[in-house]
């Protein structure tokens, strides 16, 4: 999943919601430092209210996470995507095909989300904006083995620029997945991938409940 789809469900939760957004976030800023679930489970219970809401928010992400990649909707959605990648990417391409598939699938369903309930992402940025970044920064430095410095410049960032916005075109979700490679130091892809990416569109809102099935998934549509 990827943080619209984590998160949606706890817009009215604004710790609990940066808790599903946080390993997100530091694999964008601070990639060595990792939550686990070992680590974060004693905060729920003896933090205080807002570590406690947002550890929560940490492991329902991780559960969030285990479950949908175990899952054969993601496995066949995203070998099909990752194939019409490397249909168009070529053979010799042997390492991005497959992370497009998993990255790319994630992405657009955030957008299948996005664009069923547009008004939705306002107060998903709304909920963040209700945070305090310093706290949230103390408690992945109390819950993680590795400390960092980063997230707590960043979140503003994250909520000031609102890339989920350009998900919900094919071309602006091409230039942020472009983004995403560069950060992991790959080649961005070519214009033609616009094209895979807006069937990549089709093919996830088809399997829409294959992905998201309603006994794991709701929301209020």
């Amino acid at each position: 999943m990827n943080y619209f789809a984590h998160g949606c469900r706890f817009i009215d939760r604004p710790y609990f919601l940066a808790g599903t957004a946080c390993p997100d976030w530091l694999s964008a800023v601070a990639r060595r430092t990792r939550l686990r679930s070992r680590r974060v489970r004693p905060f729920v219970e003896c933090g205080s209210s807002e570590q406690e809401e947002f550890a929560a928010g940490v492991l329902q992400h991780l559960h969030d996470d285990d479950w949908f990649h175990s899952s054969r909707g993601f496995a066949e959605v995203s070998s099909l995507l990752g194939r019409e990648f490397r249909n168009l990417l070529g053979p010799e391409d042997r390492f991005r095909p497959g992370l497009l598939g998993h990255i790319g699938m994630e992405m657009i369903l955030d957008a299948i989300l996005l664009r069923r309930d547009p008004g939705r992402l306002d107060q998903y940025y709304a909920s963040f904006s209700q945070i305090d970044p310093a706290v949230i920064q103390q408690a992945v430095n109390s819950m993680a083995t590795r400390q960092t410095t980063e997230l707590e410049k960043f979140i503003p960032l994250f909520i000031e620029i609102r890339f989920l916005d350009d998900y919900v075109t094919p071309a602006g979700l091409l230039y942020r997945l472009n983004q995403v490679l560069r950060r992991v130091k790959l080649d961005p892809l070519p214009g033609e991938a616009e094209a895979v990416v807006e069937a990549g569109f089709e093919l996830v809102a088809e399997r829409e409940f294959d992905l998201l099935p309603p006994e794991r998934f709701q929301w209020n549509r």
